[in-house]
């Protein structure tokens, strides 16, 4: 966060703090302040920063005793103005998440004072309307956090987790948790897919190894968990699951029974893998190099078939021939290797394989449809350069991945695969990447993706994790914080319950795959090429670990969501493949009079084919 707008921010704080001032600046307000400081910065900053809060307040308070309580008017408006000025400084910055922690952390300020005034909350509803905060979602976040669950207006937005077995507050959604002393309550705030969450109890409760407060507010973002010695935990994935399933229409699931894929004359490929996974979940497969992760990706996703074992999705067979028809369209694959066409366009590129996917959409839906998925994946301003090639750019490549995902996305798959999506990509190309696939899972997708490397921002966002070992085994499937604690478990590690660091929340994901991968050492104190734990025993380990019956599906009636996929003709594919071809040839045309005398031909042509296919 740049200097200015953290100066802006302790201008905000400062003057909340003079709208109120006869009350004065209660220890426990400072201490939000500290707090909020603290997240962002070492503590010689904070000190610096706290200095500058001091001398704002003192500032603001001097200045409107100056003017006088007759003027009460003038000072109110005074304060907009400020407030006004300063929040468009920081709207210029930080994202819409960012600006809901600023105002969580006003609310949590104006929690500890004397008492609440009307100036205060006019205060915070100006900040929330310069910050383009919904209105109702303002007025639940501040209900959540000032008043108590009955007053909030949204109670569908509102989860309780407590030990009771029915929640005593209607129209809210409840977890129970046996043994947890008072309650702790979640606040759904769809707009940024974020969760608050405050602890009203005596219980040691931890947030990400940090110790809980009673009454205070908490972003539970991806990753989070909660954990107690006397109570199970509680993972990002619990809380999200609850409040994401009533908005899926139809819920897909997949189930992948003991199956194994053994390549000939060779001990590769896969074996007894065991899945269960539905909507509204982005799933990760890690392992080293080549331990089978592109081969399970093939299996699951219908590309290779098993030798024994089944893959139902919904309880449709995937490899049975007479029920494969049904799932037509449901599944969406997007390959490690491009599929692009390097003498056209980014739109054309796209247009065509809509054309190839959506015969049932007229031509202004397509082309609608078409520009719909560029502006979501952020590649409508390109839209007319030639994509190029890898050796010869033009675009970039986290552009040529984006493209790639669109050219999927565009038909609207249920359960989507991605084969090593961010191979290849920095580590900023590589979070927008995965920010695009996590959003999928907000409608309802199922995703599974390969990754081989992930940051810990990158493996926070996942829901679940696999970790695949040489030879195909799978050794872990389950959340991504419970793998961390299992590994250094199993490894022996003393801060074996720290599931990431407690000082800056960052998850050390090549800790699990050197965990995994650790060698026996000879007594000069070298490693040698002999694993301490082999991939059959680590397989073993965590079959004795899990409860297979967890999860499993009955499928019920076997519905499954419309999708609009519909392959053309083979006449209108030849006319779609003879445009398309026309197109890349004309565009690497160096003779400009060929190409004028192709010109009215070619929109001769297009004009047939756009009226009569």
């Amino acid at each position: 966060m740049s200097e200015p707008i953290l100066k802006a921010l302790i201008q905000l704080f400062a003057l909340i703090s003079d709208v109120h001032s006869s009350s004065g600046i209660s220890v426990r307000g400072k201490d939000i302040v500290r707090l909020f400081l603290a997240h962002h910065l070492n503590n010689e900053l904070v000190t610096k920063y706290l200095e500058m809060f001091d001398e704002y307040v003192r500032i603001y308070h001097s200045d409107n005793i100056a003017r006088g309580s007759i003027k009460d008017r003038k000072r109110t408006s005074l304060t907009s103005v400020r407030i006004l000025a300063i929040c468009e400084t920081i709207n210029e910055e930080l994202q819409q998440k960012q600006k809901l922690y600023v105002i969580i952390q006003l609310l949590d300020f104006i929690l500890f004072s004397a008492e609440i005034t009307e100036n205060e909350l006019d205060f915070l509803e100006t900040v929330s309307s310069a910050f383009n905060i919904h209105y109702k979602e303002y007025q639940n976040i501040k209900s959540f956090i000032l008043n108590s669950v009955e007053d909030i207006p949204g109670k569908n937005s509102v989860m309780i987790v407590d030990s009771l077995d029915k929640c005593e507050s209607e129209g809210v959604k409840h977890l129970s948790k046996e043994n947890l002393k008072g309650q702790i309550i979640f606040l759904d705030i769809s707009s940024t897919n974020t969760y608050l969450m405050r602890y009203s109890g005596t219980e040691d409760l931890f947030l990400n190894g940090q110790n809980i407060f009673s009454g205070q507010t908490y972003i539970f973002d991806h990753g989070s968990t909660i954990r107690n010695p006397v109570i199970s935990t509680i993972y990002y994935n619990d809380v999200s699951s609850i409040f994401t399933e009533e908005a899926f229409d139809i819920k897909i699931s997949l189930d992948a029974a003991d199956v194994s894929l053994t390549f000939r004359n060779s001990d590769n490929g896969i074996h007894d893998i065991n899945f269960h996974e539905e909507s509204g979940t982005l799933v990760g497969i890690l392992g080293g190099s080549g331990v089978g992760k592109t081969t399970l990706l093939n299996v699951l996703s219908g590309v290779a078939k098993p030798d024994t074992g089944s893959i139902l999705i919904n309880g449709w067979n995937l490899y049975s021939e007479k029920e494969r028809r049904h799932l037509m369209g449901v599944v969406g694959f997007v390959p490690q290797d491009d599929l692009l066409i390097e003498e056209l366009t980014v739109f054309q590129n796209l247009y065509y394989s809509t054309r190839m996917c959506l015969d049932n959409l007229p031509e202004a839906e397509i082309s609608e449809t078409v520009d719909r998925v560029l502006r979501e994946m952020d590649l409508y301003e390109i839209r007319d350069l030639k994509v190029g090639n890898p050796l010869n750019k033009v675009i970039s490549g986290g552009q040529r991945k984006r493209l790639n995902i669109a050219l999927e996305l565009i038909r609207e798959p249920t359960v989507l695969f991605a084969d090593e999506p961010t191979s290849g990509l920095s580590s900023v190309d590589s979070e927008i990447v995965m920010n695009l696939f996590k959003e999928q899972t907000y409608s309802g997708k199922l995703v599974i993706i390969n990754i081989h490397q992930p940051g810990s921002e990158i493996f926070k966002m996942f829901d679940k994790v696999m970790f695949i070992d040489k030879g195909g085994y799978q050794i872990f499937y389950g959340n991504p914080s419970e793998a961390v604690v299992y590994f250094k478990s199993m490894a022996g590690f003393s801060n074996a319950k720290e599931d990431q660091c407690i000082t800056c929340g960052n998850v050390n994901a090549d800790q699990l795959l050197q965990i995994v991968e650790a060698k026996v050492i000879n007594e000069h104190g070298k490693p040698t090429h002999i694993r301490k734990v082999s991939p059959a025993e680590w397989a073993e380990r965590f079959r004795g670990y899990i409860d297979k019956s967890k999860g499993k599906n009955d499928h019920g009636d076997r519905l499954l969501p419309k999708n609009f996929y519909c392959i053309p003709s083979l006449l209108k594919q030849s006319r779609i493949f003879f445009i398309r071809d026309i197109l890349s040839k004309l565009a690497n045309r160096q003779n400009v009079m060929i190409s004028l005398l192709v010109a009215p031909l070619l929109a001769l042509v297009l004009s047939y084919f756009t009226k009569y296919s």
